[in-house]
């Protein structure tokens, strides 16, 4: 018998075979902050350029 073909004493199970410890409502929340938090970022970046374009403004 070659190795592969050696019976298991135990079920293989896969590495990333985790229980999900979130519900659908509280991943949709998360997603949701995540995603408010990348268009604030985006924000902040559009805002950025716009005031080095237009530095020769008087204060």
């Amino acid at each position: 018998m070659k190795k592969d073909e050696a019976p298991r004493s135990r079920p293989l199970t896969a590495a990333n075979d985790n229980s999900c410890a979130l519900g659908p409502a509280q991943v949709d929340a998360a997603l949701t902050r995540i995603a408010e938090a990348i268009g604030r970022h985006i924000a902040r970046e559009h805002v950025r350029a716009r005031k080095a374009a237009n530095d020769n403004d008087l204060p």
